[in-house]
């Protein structure tokens, strides 16, 4: 008789793409294996119960109390502090997440934000929408100060791409002793960002959320930033302090935000933020890929080869 399934995809998506099509793509790379998709909540019910791994969004507490076989939950999301940590804990099952599947696309957004501050193509573009043919000024990112909080797979590839641009960049880090693809690294001691604040054209938010990041951009460090600094928020939402930021920008404290995340999130539609012209926003979407399934398959199915050789130390992407 069967065991069960070596691998189970649960059926709530991400991004609106389809996960029956994240299955048919972990199936073609493990051939081996055998690869459920539950399309139902009591299909998800039987197949968890005796699935060896299992990928989605979450898994309920219950569910992980019934999963006899289970080894391995892997996230689809990159953040997972909605997860039950302690239930996986305490049952001795990895948890992985999603980290770095979506740091290109990330990437690529942050620095199309800061070219837009640079250039000051929003205001050409509210010009346009009323058909208004006038001069503005525009600046150069040539020459500017780029300070990227978070060295993670983000923040490097942030990093990469500022190459040729012709900026001097800091970098933020837990462990500045690593060093890192910034032309400075610092650590995250308050004296070492206010000092990188105080120096910067625009400063990246790329770094988890956490009891020390939490509100890491408050009335203080919005103070030390020069006027004409721009704010880019890649990361969480809670990593800026949300009244304060509306104040710097209501009264020119620093010049602008783009905010792909905010605090709360889903933005009310009667907040202020939407209402600042200096304030560029877009729905959590940065992280928005089309690759984004084969880029997470590829790491489920080295982890899955992985718990088959029974080395758990060589399994990508554990979230510690």
């Amino acid at each position: 008789m069967s065991t069960g399934p070596d691998v189970v995809v649960l059926r709530e998506g991400t991004e609106g793409l389809s996960m029956e099509s994240y299955a048919e793509l972990l199936r073609a790379q493990l051939p081996e294996q055998t690869v459920a998709f539950a399309r139902t909540p009591n299909q998800e019910r039987e197949l968890v119960r005796n699935a060896r791994v299992v990928t989605g969004i979450t898994l309920a507490e219950e569910l992980i109390a019934t999963a006899a076989r289970l080894e391995l939950f892997a996230c689809t999301f990159a953040g997972t502090d909605h997860l039950p940590r302690e239930t996986f804990a305490e049952h001795d099952i990895v948890v992985t997440n999603a980290g770095g599947i979506h740091a290109p696309g990330i990437a690529e957004q942050s620095i199309a934000n800061m070219l837009i501050f640079a250039r000051n193509l929003h205001e050409g573009w509210r010009r346009k929408s009323n058909g208004e043919w006038r001069h503005f000024q525009s600046f150069e990112f040539t020459n500017s100060t780029v300070t990227i909080i978070g060295l993670g797979s983000i923040g490097q590839e942030i990093v990469k791409r500022l190459r040729g641009f012709g900026v001097e960049t800091i970098g933020i880090r837990y462990t500045p002793a690593k060093g890192g693809p910034t032309d400075v690294v610092r650590g995250f001691t308050d004296d070492e960002i206010h000092e990188a604040l105080a120096r910067s054209d625009y400063v990246v938010l790329a770094c988890p959320l956490n009891e020390l990041t939490r509100g890491l951009i408050g009335p203080k460090e919005l103070a030390t930033l020069p006027e004409s600094a721009v704010i880019v928020n890649a990361a969480r939402g809670g990593l800026i302090d949300t009244t304060a930021l509306v104040s710097a920008l209501q009264n020119n404290g620093i010049r602008g935000a783009a905010l792909d995340v905010t605090e709360p999130e889903p933005l009310p539609n009667d907040h202020p933020l939407w209402d600042l012209e200096n304030c560029l926003i877009t729905p959590h979407t940065g992280g928005h890929t089309p690759v984004h399934w084969n880029r997470l398959a590829d790491i489920v199915a080295h982890n899955v080869q992985t718990l088959e050789s029974g080395n758990r130390d060589e399994i990508k992407n554990v979230v510690s």
